[in-house]
């Protein structure tokens, strides 16, 4: 069958986002919708899309988990050594976007980036699966590597080494909190009339928010 990817279009007809409805602080809104993407059992709603790019300009994206999220601001973890560790070393600025298809939302999310203390990352590293916290060691990622055969003898040693001992982590491994200062809420509505509710933190440190136009 030949498919038009210009045809494919879907109009959206779930729900709506009016300013009477939508929370003043973003942070809470952002919190109602993920507690009904949490109710509506999506798929791992908590995935999202991060953008980062190297002091020049120059864009990557790829998927990570969001692992807590507060007034602070939005955190994940990951290898301070991969190539989104580092581009967030040199320019500590990334995007963030949430697309909940079954719900038809979309968040957008801009801001500035630090790094978790050590106690934070120590904290969640010691949460994690004895697999994942091995698998940190293991693999340095986004470095090119011979085999699959070779990580895994890589995972091998990592066990033996730490077998029946608690794991310390890794001083490349630890957590990235995104600070925000734009939050923009997207809800689908029919004939591309989208509902665009942006936040915009004011240099007073007061969220100013606006209609944006589909």
């Amino acid at each position: 069958m030949n498919i038009s990817v210009a045809d494919l279009r879907q109009n959206y007809t779930k729900a709506g986002l009016h300013e009477q409805q939508a929370q003043s602080n973003p942070f809470h809104q952002f919190k109602t919708w993920f507690d009904q993407a949490l109710k509506a059992q999506l798929p791992e709603p908590n995935a999202m899309t991060l953008a980062t790019a190297t002091p020049d300009g120059k864009p990557s994206a790829r998927m990570v988990l969001l692992k807590d999220f507060d007034e602070q601001g939005f955190t994940f973890y990951t290898n301070y050594n991969s190539v989104k560790g580092q581009q967030l070393i040199a320019n500590p600025w990334a995007s963030l976007v949430f697309w909940w298809v079954e719900l038809e939302r979309q968040v957008r999310i801009e801001g500035r980036v630090e790094k978790l203390s050590p106690q934070e990352s120590d904290t969640y590293f010691h949460s994690r699966p004895l697999g994942s916290q091995l698998g940190a060691w293991a693999s340095e990622q986004s470095r090119a590597i011979p085999s699959q055969d070779f990580l895994e003898k890589q995972l091998a040693q990592y066990q033996q080494k730490y077998a029946n001992q608690t794991i310390p982590r890794p001083p490349h491994w630890g957590g990235f909190r995104v600070i925000p200062v734009m939050m923009e809420f997207w809800q689908g509505r029919p004939n591309r009339l989208h509902d665009r509710l942006c936040y915009r933190l004011d240099q007073q440190g007061m969220w100013q928010r606006e209609r944006l136009s589909p």
